[in-house]
């Protein structure tokens, strides 16, 4: 099966978070030995801030309760670094965690933005910490609360680029929460974001967006329940003909054209034993 795996090259379009459970569904299938799938695993982890879990994997792997020092000063780094972001959005954390005063904020971001600094001593700087916070929670596997705190910095955030890349991190957190419906519209709302004429990046940037964005949505179209429409809808559109060239996905646009064309097939055999 190893010789028909496309995860090394559909990989290179994923975040690392999302190559985890593609590692997993491997490991479980038996397609590679387990020390292969473990060592490649904890090269994935090397990138992000889940130590903890790299350190339970090491240890699994070597048969040894003791870990690499290099590891051990990682996560002293990740420990460190979470204490001065959880300190830096206290102010913008307790103003979100009070119903009340949320309902203070009004459609309107600069008005947001003005009452905030006005009423709750609360800047641009906590606005920017709370960004930082999500994404850190994020790398260190804490998906709910980095989807919560990405969603409230994308109401307040002025800055569209920002606000993009928070819609990256709300999809691949609902993604690997296993929210379906809610990954699916985060996806539509992405998808409509790069599309857009306004889209600010050259045209190059917003073709390898497209790409990011197709592959990424292969986790939700194969799990939910409208999958197979969407993934059609999808990767047929005249602005996605491009994005499927690439290795990766034209083998899945082959496959789905097979299938589309099987189901012509049989309605129209059916449809000719009427008459």
């Amino acid at each position: 099966m190893a010789e028909h795996d496309l995860t090394a090259s559909v990989a290179a379009w994923m975040d690392p978070h999302l190559v985890l459970p593609v590692l997993e569904f491997l490991q479980e299938r038996g397609v590679y030995a387990d020390e292969e799938i473990l060592r490649g695993k904890i090269r994935l982890l090397g990138g992000t801030n889940m130590v903890d879990y790299a350190m339970d994997i090491h240890k699994s792997l070597h048969g040894t309760d003791d870990v690499p020092a290099d590891m051990v000063a990682r996560r002293s780094e990740v420990v460190e670094r979470l204490r001065a972001l959880q300190e830096a959005v206290a102010p913008i954390v307790a103003f979100l965690s009070s119903p009340q005063l949320v309902q203070e904020l009004h459609a309107d971001k600069q008005y947001n933005l003005h009452m905030l600094q006005e009423r709750h001593q609360i800047g641009p700087d906590q606005i920017e910490a709370l960004y930082q916070y999500a994404k850190f929670q994020y790398e260190c596997g804490m998906y709910s609360d980095a989807a919560d705190f990405l969603s409230q910095y994308r109401a307040l955030c002025t800055n569209s680029e920002r606000s993009l890349s928070a819609l990256w991190g709300k999809l691949a957190a609902e993604i690997l929460m296993q929210n379906w419906d809610v990954a699916q519209e985060e996806l539509n709302r992405l998808k409509e974001m790069i599309d857009s004429s306004s889209f600010t990046s050259s045209p190059v940037n917003q073709l390898h967006s497209r790409i990011w964005l197709m592959h990424w949505s292969l986790f939700i179209f194969f799990n939910h329940e409208n999958g197979r429409n969407g993934i059609i809808d999808l990767f047929f559109q005249d602005r996605s003909r491009t994005a499927t060239r690439i290795p990766s996905l034209s083998s899945w646009s082959a496959c789905m054209s097979s299938m589309i064309l099987m189901a012509l097939s049989r309605s129209s055999s059916s449809a000719s034993r009427l008459y």
